[in-house]
């Protein structure tokens, strides 16, 4: 079993749900044909370095997973024939990029975590409200004197 990483690029007109089911349907084929996934990273909707199909931005999606080398063609197959995809690169990672993908896996994972614990202590924290203060009512003109 060979570890392998995928990287795929949604058109961008497709809502959130759609998108999602689209990223459920490839790994229903990795999961189908026996690979297990490893990881998988919603990078969301980005700039593209050029434009594809006169189209400047599309939801990346990274998928790691494992299996045989046979699932590549047919994962690549499933891209080709959806329509939704513009670019897809799969990828065998060797074993310095496997390490190094997990490496890369407990950084994001601590950070998230700590962003998450910030944003519990924040919300736990009390919020000091500035104390209002009135303003004195503008003394009314006086009338101009008339000459």
């Amino acid at each position: 079993m060979n570890k392998y990483e995928t990287v795929f690029i949604l058109t961008p007109v497709l809502s959130d749900d759609q998108m999602k089911e689209t990223v459920e349907k490839f790994k229903s084929v990795l999961t189908d044909n026996g690979a297990t996934i490893e990881n998988e990273e919603n990078w969301g909707l980005r700039k593209l370095a050029y434009p594809i199909e006169n189209k400047n931005t599309g939801f990346y999606t990274l998928i790691e997973f494992e299996g045989e080398p046979t699932i590549v063609a047919k994962l690549e197959t499933a891209f080709r024939r959806d329509e939704k995809v513009i670019r897809f690169l799969t990828f065998r990672l060797d074993k310095y990029a496997a390490e190094y993908a997990v490496k890369r896996r407990a950084v994001r994972k601590a950070k998230l975590e700590e962003r998450a614990a910030q944003e519990a202590a924040a919300e736990a924290a009390p919020v000091e409200v500035a104390p209002v203060v009135e303003e004195a009512p503008a003394a009314e003109e006086a009338p101009a004197a008339e000459a």
